[in-house]
């Protein structure tokens, strides 16, 4: 487990390049869902800010500024929807992405070339794909988007994924007082209602702008965060992503429209994937809970007078919700799919590279070096839901697919998605071979036996429908069997 789900801790220090990093705002801090940044969108933080989230709101504001910071504040305590500001976490994006990466890249408008050259890209790599998978082509479109095209077409997504888990965490901490206290305590609730929709659509939205910053597709995550049916690459990370790797930008666009177009394939042809998936993060949602006792203590030991005291309590822990057994079921659900996903990506697509890319070999070891190094779905994870992907996952579940394909071909791999319970667990992800070996059968031969059997009582006028065949009980066994071994294949 990583930070607590829009963890409670304190912001990160501010950045020590003067007025400029103030105006950043922290970005690609190690906790962007945390309720540290109390920051005002776009408000300057001040001395002290690392310290006193008050200063980061109002410190050293000229009264220009502290008018638009009331002007906020009053749109945020005027906030009625759900637990999670979108308005403001897209202003927030938008804003995050304009303000460039910290390496100083601005935002680009995509022109006419670099959209003919992703298209070209994905129909070539959905050509190679053809040869190493059994499942047809997932993407009906491809498109090449911009950071800010990236914000506007995902967030539909995002908020899918994180209303569960933000009216969860709301829920729970406003079930923490007393139901007569609730009863009173009102009106008050209703404003906490509104700053926490505030201040989660801020976090959400740096988080969602930085990682525009960073992502070079529509499922660098491993989730289908665009529209179905559409393989969409970001030109601008992608020339960043294989700036320094010595590798022609050609392949390296090939090779990235290669895992877009897999993804797309997957997803697109494995119907119960995606809701398996985002069930993962609800059944994790739904297993919040905060220590009541625990906050009861540090709350009565706490000086209402003393700032300082009362920050202590928040980095210590104060709202952090339990670990719940409920919840470590449905992380490891997650972590386990998602592994499989990026293993089996990976396997394909190196199997289309390999023969045809001299680079294969390097962007393969390169994009794993991203996953072990905290690439975009770790971080975004973590930070999410406390999720860490660990690489040795990802790996294991890579060597899993590669030794079904030699063992039971394409047909016999890919046929394992046809059903969540065919697929291997984390405990086949810890011995790879030993799940290979054994559950492999000769379905070949079982499909033969089941037709000559399924002639035999046609001759004899039983048809299947009970008869000495219901009696010795050989229909419900060979129905069973014959469901399991065309499902296998």
């Amino acid at each position: 487990m990583s930070d607590t789900p829009f963890g409670f801790g304190l912001p990160p220090e501010e950045p020590e390049d003067g007025d400029e990093g103030k105006k950043k705002g922290g970005q690609g801090g190690p906790n962007p869902f945390g309720f540290g940044g109390f920051g005002l969108p776009g408000g300057p933080g001040g001395p002290g800010a690392g310290d006193n989230p008050f200063a980061a709101m109002f410190g050293a504001m000229n009264p220009a500024d502290l008018g638009a910071a009331f002007q906020q504040l009053g749109q945020m305590l005027s906030y009625e929807g759900g637990p999670v500001n979108w308005d403001m976490a897209k202003d927030v994006a938008r804003r995050t992405v304009a303000q460039g990466t910290q390496d100083g890249v601005k935002d680009t408008s995509v022109g006419i070339a670099e959209r003919s050259a992703v298209e070209e890209a994905v129909r070539l790599a959905d050509h190679w794909l053809d040869d190493v998978t059994s499942l047809p082509s997932g993407a009906t479109t491809a498109v090449a988007w911009s950071r800010a095209e990236w914000v506007e077409a995902t967030l539909p997504v995002w908020k899918e994924l994180v209303d569960p888990v933000a009216e969860r965490v709301g829920a729970a901490m406003g079930g923490v007082l007393p139901e007569e206290m609730q009863a009173m305590a009102g009106p008050l609730l209703g404003m906490m209602r509104s700053m926490g929709g505030a201040m989660f659509g801020q976090q959400i939205g740096q988080a969602v702008g930085v990682l525009a910053g960073e992502v070079v597709g529509s499922t660098d995550i491993g989730l289908p965060l665009g529209p179905a049916g559409k393989a969409a690459l970001l030109p601008l990370n992608i020339e960043g992503f294989g700036k320094d790797l010595g590798v022609p930008s050609e392949e390296v666009r090939l090779y990235l429209a290669l895992r877009e177009a897999a993804h797309a394939r997957l997803f697109a042809h494995v119907p119960w994937l995606r809701s398996h998936l985002f069930g993962a993060v609800e059944g994790y949602a739904r297993g919040i809970k905060v220590d009541t006792s625990k906050l009861e203590d540090v709350v009565g030991q706490i000086d209402p007078t003393n700032p300082e005291q009362l920050q202590e309590a928040l980095q210590g822990g104060m709202f952090q919700p339990q670990d719940t057994p409920e919840q470590k079921a449905a992380l490891a659900r997650l972590e386990t799919a998602l592994a499989l996903v990026e293993g089996w990506v990976d396997a394909v697509v190196h199997a289309a590279a390999k023969p045809r890319l001299s680079s294969a070999d390097a962007m393969r070891e390169t994009m794993r070096r991203r996953r072990a190094s905290g690439g975009p779905a770790e971080q975004t994870f973590a930070t999410l839901i406390g999720l860490e992907l660990r690489p040795r996952r990802l790996r294991d579940a890579s060597r899993l697919w590669a030794s079904l394909t030699d063992a039971r071909g394409v047909d016999g791999r890919d046929g394992l998605w046809e059903h969540p319970d065919m697929l291997p667990t984390a405990t086949d992800l810890d011995d790879p071979d030993g799940f290979v070996h054994r559950e492999h059968l000769d379905f070949s031969e079982l499909d033969k036996m089941l037709g000559e059997a399924a002639e035999q009582r046609g001759r004899d006028g039983r048809g299947g429908h009970g008869g000495k065949g219901g009696q010795d009980g050989t229909d419900g066994r060979e129905g069973k069997d014959g469901g399991e071994g065309e499902g296998a294949k």
